[in-house]
């Protein structure tokens, strides 16, 4: 069997420039990665841009790289999860500290099914169905485990995010290939008891000590389990 291509999917406010240590280590152990920007967080995005126009990115991405396994970061597992049923060469599924929505579930209502505020809202403003992040306050909501430099260069690369993409449901039916978990113990834009919540859905859980971007903070770490997962196509 061919090995896969990893298609790494950013969660909100990011891009594909998130997943640049987690290529770099990919690359030294000589696995197949692609990786792209969201519509919806996109600056200058249209308002009215919804999951789906993200999930249709996905899949324009994903086509033609043969087997591939979806990682999907934040709201990035909301994504995948849409994306994943127009895939027919999907291997599998990783989320990371990530929001994974029933069909017919926004991100925003997966959410709020555990009601406490995190530091991520409090670095949140809206206008005009438009989000942004304080960047004082995103530090410590998104990088509080990174060093000084990586975190000022996330700060750096941050954008908007349209609150449709929010509000949207998933539409896609959920995918009989093997899923994977991983819980950010340190995590403080999506609740850790969120995330353990929704890992019980999944085949396997890995537990991360990290803050809610493990792919700036702990990479290496990051791609074991992300290399490890169980996938349809790996030998039994």
């Amino acid at each position: 069997m061919p090995e896969p291509t990893y298609v790494l999917v950013p969660g909100a406010y990011h891009g594909a420039w998130c997943w640049r240590l987690v290529g770099e280590e990919l690359d030294r152990r000589g696995v197949a990665w692609a990786s792209l920007d969201l519509p919806s967080a996109t600056t200058g995005a249209h308002p009215e841009t919804y999951l789906r126009d993200d999930a249709r990115e996905v899949v324009a991405a994903a086509t033609g790289l043969g087997p591939v396994v979806l990682v999907g970061h934040s709201y990035g597992g909301a994504v995948v999860a849409e994306a994943a049923p127009e895939l027919p060469d999907l291997e599998g599924l990783v989320y990371v500290a990530a929001l994974v929505p029933e069909p017919g579930e926004s991100a925003y209502e997966c959410v709020r099914r555990v009601p406490a505020r995190t530091r991520l809202d409090e670095a949140t403003r809206h206008e005009a169905g438009i989000l942004s992040l304080d960047p004082t306050l995103a530090r410590d909501a998104l990088y509080a485990d990174c060093d000084e430099a990586v975190a000022a260069w996330a700060l750096a690369n941050l954008s908007t995010q349209t609150l449709a993409s929010f509000r949207s449901p998933r539409t896609g039916a959920p995918v009989e290939v093997p899923s994977t978990y991983v819980v950010c113990t340190l995590d403080a834009s999506i609740d850790p008891l969120l995330q353990e919540l929704l890992a019980a859905r999944c085949d396997e859980v890995v537990v991360l000590e990290s803050g809610h971007c493990p792919m700036l903070s702990r990479a290496a770490s990051l791609v074991e389990a992300i290399l490890t997962a169980p996938r349809s196509g790996s030998p039994s």
